[in-house]
């Protein structure tokens, strides 16, 4: 069973993941990995948000360096996600974030937000 830290007046449920940054507020989202039932799993990954234009949701983007055995070199790329954006979160553009894996929420969309950095 998950047990629930308090944090202020709100209840945040443990996710098992090492977070400085709890949310300060709460919500009523269901899709929230801290107040909602959404379990996170997998893998990782910080990021810049580059767009929060849609509504609760962020494009997430990191960038990586990629071998090219050919040349001996290596090159930059970019690898670029939907990620869910929590009310209690509120990333906007121009944020550093840390995402999680999550179960898939909709087409495209198959990471959540956990902090801001």
């Amino acid at each position: 069973m998950s047990e629930t830290k308090t944090k202020g007046k709100t209840d945040v449920k443990n996710t098992g993941i090492p977070v400085k940054n709890l949310p300060s507020t709460s919500c009523e989202d269901a899709n929230c990995p801290y107040h909602g039932k959404l379990k996170l799993r997998g893998r990782i990954f910080a990021g810049i948000v580059v767009s929060d234009k849609m509504d609760l949701s962020a494009t997430v983007e990191w960038h990586h360096t990629a071998a090219m055995p050919k040349y001996e070199r290596y090159m930059r790329r970019k690898s670029r996600v939907s990620a869910h954006n929590p009310k209690c979160i509120k990333a906007h553009k121009g944020d550093k974030v840390r995402i999680a894996e999550c179960r898939p929420l909709s087409k495209t969309k198959k990471f959540v937000i956990i902090e801001k950095l």
